[in-house]
């Protein structure tokens, strides 16, 4: 996936308010970007840090730059999580995904509760399987972790997937690690006990467990590569 073509590199002073993000741009000039990532930027947030931002042509947004990567450990990491599930899609209608099968029809954002949406039902071998797909930015030592602040939410999202699986249809999570520096996957037991846990025992109730590494560029993010999956 490209990222938009109006895009400038700079340092990141700070990040703020959860959305907003302070960049030193190359001629010195300051900036307030929108920064589209809930999370704690865990290791990926450092003041000082080089970062890339996109403008965008919306002419209604308050603020016209996105924060999409930021430079650590000699990598970038990719933080707009408004581009996860699009990096997910190319890579099913491109078969880099291919746990499935041979992709047949891909639904996004789908109701499965009162309370809960989906991002994906995908159609493959005349089965449909559920699947949420949460964005990683966070590693340590090799090993890509999510999540990097406490999840209600996803906690929430992994039970839903084992009633869908208990219902009959297939059911995963794919973790998005949107850093080169990663090669094995596993639940941030650390940060958020309940959520490696509902993890390990969904698993064990027949939901899949996935993880792919992107290739993080200042042009462009692709899904390429499928890690292992640490219990």
């Amino acid at each position: 996936m490209q990222l938009p073509p109006v895009r400038q590199q700079g340092t990141l002073l700070r990040r703020y308010k959860r959305f907003l993000a302070d960049v030193r741009l190359e001629d010195g000039a300051t900036l307030t970007v929108h920064c589209p990532n809930s999370g704690s930027m865990r290791g990926c947030s450092e003041p000082g840090s080089p970062v890339v931002i996109s403008r965008s042509d919306n002419p209604r947004r308050k603020y016209a730059w996105t924060l999409e990567m930021v430079r650590d450990n000699g990598v970038w990491i990719g933080v707009n999580t408004a581009m996860t599930n699009h990096l997910v899609h190319e890579a099913l209608e491109r078969g880099v995904i291919d746990d499935f099968g041979p992709v047949e029809a891909v639904a996004r954002e789908v109701k499965v509760s009162g309370r809960s949406r989906l991002d994906f039902l995908v159609t493959a071998r005349g089965r449909q399987t559920y699947m949420e797909v949460k964005n990683c930015s966070l590693a340590e030592e090799g090993v890509a972790l999510f999540p990097d602040a406490v999840t209600s939410r996803g906690t929430r999202h992994l039970e839903e997937l084992a009633r869908l699986r208990e219902e009959g249809f297939g059911a995963a999570v794919l973790f998005c690690v949107q850093r080169g520096d990663a090669d094995r996957f596993r639940a941030a037991a650390a940060i958020d006990p309940l959520y490696a846990e509902t993890l390990r025992r969904v698993h064990a109730r027949g939901v899949a467990v996935l993880a792919y590494r992107a290739e993080v560029e200042p042009e462009r993010i692709l899904l390429t590569t499928p890690l292992p999956t640490l219990q």
